[in-house]
C-alpha cells in the first residue's frame, strides 16, 4: 500500500513508521529482524530501508602509486525490503539516491523493486563522499532530488529511457522527500531550502519526512512555511532519542541540527550514558505525545537498529 493510502486510511490517526540501517558488510539478516521483532506489536504501517552510496578506499602500492577501491560496507537495500514484505507482511521503503547513480542504474533499481511489488520510495541527493568537499553527481547522473523525482514519475506514466520501447508498463510509486525544519546544511538561507522543497513536491513527491528535530516548535513552524507557499502534501516528523553524552556534539555537527537549551544542559549535568539516556528517551516520549496530541500524519522515528530505546518510547508514547 502506498504511504499517502495508508494516511488517508487512518482517518486522522496518527500512525508509526521507523527506519533502519542495512546490517554492515558481513552481518546477515537475522540483526535486522532481531530490530524489528520487538516493535512489530505497535503496528508499524512502514518500514523505511536506507541506502549507503559506494564509498573509496585508496591503497598505496609498491611502486608508491595509489590504486582506487570501491568498497560498498552496507549492501543490501534491496534484498531487505524484500525480506521484510516478505516476514511481517509491512510495507518497506527503499531509499534511492542520486549520489553513485546514473540515471540507467536509477531505472534499473526502481524495475527491480517494481517486481518485488515495493509501491514506495524516498528520493535523495545523497551527501557527499568523504573524499569529496562538495556532492559530486555521477556522469550522466542526477545533480538534484527534483530530477530524480521526475525520473521516477516518469516510470509511473510508463516513460523509460529507451524512447523506443513499445507497450512499456506504469510503475506505481509514492515518493518521500525530505524536509528541513531548520533548513538543509548546504542552504543559503530557510527561505531557499523551502523553494526547492517546493520543486520536488511540483516535480512529483507525494510526502515529505523531516530531518530530525527535538524542539517540536521547529516542525509545527516549518509546516505552516510549507503550506504558507503552497505545498500541500503531507509532512511527516522524524524523530529520534539521544542516547549518549557524545551526541551532544555530534549530531549538531553532522546533521546540522539546534538542541534545546534545557535538553543540552540536562544531558551535560547528567553522571553517564545511562543517566543521558534515560534523559533522552523521556525528551523524545514528551516530544511524541505532543504531536500525537496535535495529530501528525505519521510519526517516524531514526531507529539506527536500537529497537530497545524505540521500544520504551513507543510503549510510554501510544
Amino acid at each position: 500500500m502506498k504511504i499517502t493510502e495508508h494516511i488517508n486510511n487512518s482517518k486522522d490517526k496518527t500512525i508509526f513508521s521507523f527506519e533502519i540501517l542495512p546490517p554492515l558488510k558481513g552481518q546477515n539478516i537475522q540483526s535486522i529482524f532481531d530490530a524489528i521483532d520487538p516493535l512489530m506489536e505497535y503496528d508499524p504501517k512502514f518500514i523505511d530501508v536506507t541506502y549507503h552510496r559506494e564509498e573509496y578506499d585508496y591503497i598505496e602500492r609498491g611502486d608508491g602509486l595509489l590504486e582506487k577501491r570501491v568498497v560498498r560496507k552496507r549492501p543490501g537495500t534491496v534484498g531487505i525490503c524484500a525480506a521484510i514484505q516478505n516476514k511481517y507482511h509491512v510495507d518497506a521503503v527503499p531509499h534511492i539516491l542520486c549520489g553513485g547513480f546514473t540515471k540507467e542504474d536509477t531505472e534499473n533499481f526502481l524495475i527491480e523493486i517494481d517486481f518485488l511489488g515495493i509501491e514506495n520510495v524516498v528520493a535523495l541527493r545523497g551527501d557527499a563522499v568523504k573524499t569529496e568537499t562538495y556532492f559530486r553527481p555521477e556522469k550522466d547522473g542526477h545533480a538534484f532530488t527534483k530530477d530524480l523525482v521526475k525520473q521516477i514519475k516518469a516510470m509511473n506514466s510508463g516513460e523509460y529511457l529507451d524512447e523506443t520501447l513499445q507497450n512499456s508498463s506504469c510503475t506505481n510509486f509514492d515518493i518521500g522527500v525530505g524536509g528541513y525544519p531548520e533548513k538543509h546544511m548546504e542552504a543559503a538561507s530557510f527561505e531557499q531550502d523551502l523553494y526547492h522543497l517546493k520543486k520536488k513536491v511540483e516535480a512529483g513527491a507525494d510526502y515529505i519526512i523531516t530531518q530530525m528535530f527535538f524542539d517540536n516548535q521547529k516542525y509545527y513552524d516549518f509546516v505552516d512555511s510549507c503550506r504558507a507557499i503552497g505545498i500541500t502534501v503531507p509532512i511527516i516528523p522524524g524523530l529520534k532519542p539521544l542516547v549518549t553524552k557524545s551526541q551532544l556534539s555530534m549530531i549538531p555537527h553532522r546533521f546540522k541540527v539546534d538542541l534545546p537549551n534545557d535538553l543540552v544542559i540536562a544531558i551535560a549535568k547528567s553522571k553517564d550514558n545511562k543517566e543521558a539516556k534515560e534523559i533522552g528517551i523521556e525528551w523524545c516520549i514528551e516530544q511524541s505525545k505532543d504531536l500525537l496530541k496535535n495529530k501528525v500524519p505519521v510519526l517516524h522515528y531514526y531507529s539506527m537498529g536500537k529497537s530497545a530505546n524505540l521500544e520504551r518510547v513507543l510503549k510510554a508514547a501510544f
